[in-house]
């Protein structure tokens, strides 16, 4: 098997490119889907998150309110250092199983980790290969503005509080440009693809 990490900014496109792995058949373990599910009402991470934050940002119903949690935590450092470090463990550790079990069923697997902050959290060190997703700065402020419905002062605000892609281009073994056409940006995911499968298939393959 192969275990690859799959990383962008917000609004670079990085989930049109994770869809595009998966229909070409990678597995996807989805950072975000697996921060959804261990936040659940009762389950450890709660515990952690209402003590930390206060059971003002639960819902009626006792599950948290995501977007209070991420207002306050987008406008406070050192508050989102405290979620983050409640939150990124767990993600990891439930990545960790998920790629375990899908290689005892398929030992030449191209797994992939989904994760927006693969290098911030220091995951990019459990997988073996990085992958960038890459837009210019002007279309990232675009495609966010457009998106969110942001002032570009917003816009900027949200980048800004991400690390800078030159630094997350140290990092990464591919990086796929999404400022061109669908089209082309498949051909770039195909092209890595294709070098993914290679290494899952030999002997010496890194498995952490």
């Amino acid at each position: 098997m192969v275990f690859a990490g799959l990383t962008g900014g917000i609004a670079t496109g990085k989930s049109l490119v994770s869809a595009m792995f998966r229909a070409l058949g990678s597995f996807i373990i989805d950072a975000d889907v697996i921060a959804h599910e261990i936040v659940k009402h009762e389950l450890p991470a709660w515990e952690e998150i209402v003590e930390a934050f206060g059971r003002g940002i639960l819902l009626p119903d006792g599950n948290i309110n995501r977007q209070m949690l991420g207002s306050i935590v987008f406008q406070d450092a050192a508050k989102r250092t405290i979620l983050n470090s409640i939150m990124h463990p767990k993600i990891l550790e439930e990545a960790a199983n998920l790629k375990k079990k899908i290689v005892e069923v398929y030992p030449h697997a191209v797994v992939i980790l989904d994760a927006a902050l693969l290098i911030e959290t220091g995951a990019y060190e459990m997988v073996d290969i990085v992958i960038l997703v890459y837009v210019n700065e002007e279309l990232q402020i675009s495609r966010l503005m457009n998106r969110n419905n942001l002032s570009r002062e917003e816009a900027l605000e949200r980048i800004n509080t991400q690390m800078p892609v030159t630094e997350k281009k140290k990092y990464a073994d591919y990086i796929i440009d999404t400022s061109i056409s669908e089209e082309d940006v498949e051909k770039q995911v195909r092209y890595i693809f294709e070098m993914l499968k290679v290494l899952s298939v030999k002997e010496k393959s890194s498995v952490h």
